[in-house]
């Protein structure tokens, strides 16, 4: 199954900056092979259902193993089956809308 996710991680207790912590997430994102999409507060990630929550796994695992203690993550996700639908698809609706 296709899902389409929204994912912010908090690295607790790293400092102010987490851009480090968080550019190792997005290269397990990368390597697992899914769309992905990063924004001001998060990671918009497009694939497979258990190569996203898989890779979303590895990124906690990853960031455990290089010292972080406490990671705080929240996600929204969904999932079609009347249509395959991706990210830019589903921008490019509003957009159209915006303009007519």
């Amino acid at each position: 199954m296709k899902v389409i996710a929204d994912l912010c991680v908090i690295p607790i207790g790293v400092g102010v900056s987490v851009s480090k912590e968080i550019a190792i997430c997005e290269r397990i994102f990368t390597t697992a092979g899914l769309k992905i999409h990063l924004h001001a507060y998060g990671t918009n990630i497009e694939g497979d259902w258990d190569r996203v929550f898989g890779a979303v796994k590895q990124c906690h695992d990853a960031l455990h193993a290089a010292g972080v203690a406490r990671i705080s993550t929240s996600m929204r996700f969904g999932t079609r089956t009347d249509r395959h639908q991706t990210m830019e698809d589903k921008v490019r609706s509003v957009e159209e809308k915006l303009v007519s």
